[in-house]
């Protein structure tokens, strides 16, 4: 499994990109355009999560029951681009 760390910028600054790499703007992707592999990394994260709340030794029901409403809302969204509807 791959781990994804993100740091915030200080500033608000944007790092500067790679040499050769371009920009999110000139690659063609849009913003909110829907994609089926983040829905069902969210998804996928979101049940991870709610996994874990409940295996601790105070289980956090009402964690793992939003991450459970989470990873249900992502698989609505991955449903609906899979059957070629809106989002």
């Amino acid at each position: 499994m791959t781990a994804l760390h993100l740091v915030a910028s200080p500033s608000g600054a944007t790092p500067p990109s790679p040499s050769g790499a371009t920009p999110p703007s000139s690659s063609g992707a849009r913003l909110g355009t829907p994609d089926p592999m983040q829905a069902f990394a969210d998804a996928h994260n979101a049940l991870s999560m709610a996994a874990y709340y409940l295996r601790q030794p105070a289980a956090n029901v009402p964690g793992a029951t939003r991450k459970a409403v989470q990873a249900l809302a992502a698989l609505r969204r991955l449903d609906a681009m899979v059957q070629g509807g809106a989002v």
